[in-house]
């Protein structure tokens, strides 16, 4: 479909779209992990399947495939049940729950035969690549689109907070020194410190030509982890930086102009002038500025909803990466991204972080796209998505890649196979519990469709 006519799409069916590609590519690498690892250790995989050919997690039921065609000895499909997807390899305990299959002596081709380094391999072979498919997405807008950011030492007006900054006991115009007696080294990771702070953690900053020093209030993750916003920004002066073409700004207005009142109120950061807009959306305008020197005014009235059209000069900086730069700033965004994920999942049901206000199903994950469509957002979001996955698999319940995996490190450190009927029990209950955790997440999504508020 041309991406023209993909922007004429509604916002909902764009994200839906967008969560369709991005969970779709995710499944199948995830899989071809496992499949390349068996396939290197000579394993036979009997399926390779995108979404499943059963009502999962009954096996038995409703068999059917919406393609599939037979190569070597796999046969590739598309399933019919949208909830991931599977390989099932020869003499293993799986999805699938092949018991007569299980039942017969081991042959050299199967999972059962091989040592137990090689079966660790073959299960964790999903998370590695989705790990590795993070690292690449990162890489690749490192690469191509570079990173805009805003060093410390450029925030020389201090900075400007939203009601979240005010909450943790940020103040306009501080001077952010450190967090958790780390200095920060740009703006944007102040967040990022913010979540993973210690325990009594603080924050130091310069306030009206003084050091002060707070703690970081109880209740800030779970703040954090909410909105998914920067609490704090650099408070720059009302210096334009470009107009938008054709824009009311464009015929008023050229970069450099230094605004300096509107309406008769002294204007001197950027953001006094865009809280002015806001709280006076349907207003005529008397702008003052000044222009090489020379102070004057322009009058405009900017309806409701319109845009006026300036940008104001930025604190942030652009940078591009080499190639191998990229490859740095990939792997260090996934481990970021990574630290994230975890300490949101050690607080689910802890008075921080309400379990039904942080956890969602296929309708939260699909929100989390943009209502339009650009390749970076999607690049990003996939790239996160992945990094979810890799964890969420390596969580030790059964019927996910970590329960093999708890299983297998057993084997290795006793010496003793857990028994196939232990492994199919268990398959079973983690099928399940994973069939209910579906079920309670997607379920909430109702709830918030239906404008329930938790």
């Amino acid at each position: 479909m041309p991406l023209n006519s993909l922007l004429l799409m509604s916002g909902g069916l764009i994200q839906a779209l967008q969560l369709l590609a991005g969970l779709s590519f995710l499944i199948v690498m995830h899989e071809f992990g496992h499949f390349f690892f068996a396939r290197l250790f000579k394993t036979r995989v009997e399926k390779f399947y995108l979404f499943f050919d059963f009502l999962f997690p009954f096996s038995g039921l409703l068999n059917f495939s919406l393609f599939k065609k037979t190569k070597g000895d796999t046969e590739y499909g598309i399933g019919w049940f949208p909830l991931g997807g599977y390989v099932k390899i020869a003499g293993m305990v799986d999805e699938s729950m092949d018991k007569e299959a299980l039942s017969k002596p081991a042959e050299p081709w199967e999972y059962r035969s091989k040592k137990a380094w090689q079966r660790l391999f073959i299960m964790l072979g999903g998370i590695i690549v989705n790990v590795l498919i993070a690292i690449g997405l990162y890489m690749v807008i490192y690469g191509v689109w570079g990173d805009t950011f805003t060093p410390m030492e450029r925030v020389k007006e201090g900075i400007v907070v939203d009601s979240i900054g005010n909450k943790i006991g940020f103040r306009n115009g501080d001077m952010i020194k450190a967090i958790d007696g780390q200095p920060v080294a740009k703006l944007e990771e102040v967040s990022l410190a913010l979540i993973l702070h210690k325990k009594d953690g603080t924050i130091n900053v310069v306030r009206d030509g003084k050091d002060t020093t707070f703690p970081i209030p109880f209740g800030t993750i779970g703040l954090l982890l909410k909105v998914k916003s920067t609490p704090v920004a650099a408070r720059t002066h009302a210096v334009v930086d470009s107009v938008i073409p054709k824009s009311i700004a464009s015929t008023l207005f050229k970069a450099g102009d230094s605004i300096v009142s509107v309406n008769d109120k002294v204007i001197q950061y950027h953001y006094e002038f865009n809280e002015y807009r806001m709280e006076h959306p349907d207003t005529s305008l008397a702008i003052a500025y000044v222009r090489n020197g020379k102070m004057d005014t322009v009058h405009t009235k900017v309806q409701k909803d319109s845009l006026l059209g300036l940008h104001f000069t930025p604190a942030s900086i652009h940078e591009t990466y080499t190639p191998i730069q990229a490859i740095g700033k990939g792997f260090h965004a996934t481990m970021n991204k990574l630290k994230i994920y975890v300490v949101q999942f050690k607080l689910l049901g802890s008075p921080e972080v309400k379990v039904n206000q942080s956890m969602g199903g296929f309708y939260s994950m699909g929100k989390m796209y943009p209502p339009e469509f650009h390749w970076i957002d999607f690049l990003n979001l996939t790239a996160f998505i992945s990094i979810a996955l890799a964890f969420m698999n390596l969580l030790p319940i059964p019927g996910l890649d970590g329960g093999y995996v708890i299983f297998l490190l057993f084997e290795m450190i006793t010496g003793k196979q857990v028994s196939e009927k232990v492994m199919e029990k268990a398959t079973t209950v983690g099928l399940v519990i994973l069939l209910g955790l579906m079920v309670y997440v997607n379920g909430l999504d109702v709830l918030k469709i239906f404008g329930v508020k938790f």
